[in-house]
């Protein structure tokens, strides 16, 4: 998020990406305001840039919660994972970043849209009211994002866990889960992900903004 605001905090200053006249949503939120362009940009860029940062702890965490592997504790499956180098460290990076750039992209641009429609429709005259605009439209935005862009989670997933020949990469890993499953295969626990993405988002926005708006005052 701090990534995301400071991205967006420089691109407002350029004509291309900055929305020029008061915005409907000044009163309920602090967050710099740009065009539909530059919140799809901003969203894509810092998302996939804090990615390949995490992206060990991401192949750590998708190790560790299979059963496929017999890590006795975190600092011992790190170690054993960084051993087999770089490749590995970065292992389904693609398939995350295919995931994660149009996730924060589209979140970006509907969670904007559907916060300035709301707040258009709903002026709002309190704290609680804006929190609950930002709540609605955190909710909505993780929801869109998460089944737009949940294959590319199946993906990931399997080549970071599967050491067969046949998820070797992501190409190979979206064949083999397309003949074995089909469409469906591509669509494997989005209701447990959908869940925890429309909570999360709904309240890790909620939160920020309200904590934006607090410092600011």
């Amino acid at each position: 998020m701090t990534s995301l605001t400071q991205l967006r905090t420089v691109m407002a200053n350029s004509a291309y990406f900055s929305v020029s006249g008061r915005s409907e949503t000044q009163s309920t939120s602090v967050l710099p305001k740009l065009s539909s362009q530059g919140n799809l940009i901003a969203g894509a860029t810092a998302r996939v840039a804090v990615g390949f940062l995490l992206n060990p702890f991401s192949v750590l965490k998708a190790r560790y919660e299979s059963n496929m592997y017999s890590y006795t504790s975190l600092s011992s499956a790190l170690a054993s994972i960084a051993r087999s180098g770089p490749s590995e460290l970065f292992r389904g990076f693609l398939a995350s970043s295919l995931r994660d750039a149009p996730y924060a992209g589209i979140f970006v641009v509907v969670y904007e849209g559907i916060k300035k429609q709301s707040a258009s429709a709903f002026p709002s005259h309190s704290e609680t009211q804006s929190a609950f605009i930002h709540t609605i439209s955190g909710a909505s935005a993780g929801a869109i994002a998460t089944m737009a862009t949940h294959p590319f989670d199946v993906i990931k997933t399997k080549v970071q866990v599967r050491n067969e020949n046949r998820y070797d990469g992501f190409f190979r890993t979206t064949r083999t889960i397309w003949q074995q499953r089909g469409i469906l295969g591509f669509f494997d626990g989005a209701s447990l992900r959908l869940s925890r993405k429309i909570f999360s988002s709904a309240i890790g926005w909620a939160v920020y903004e309200s904590v934006l708006v607090f410092m600011k005052s």
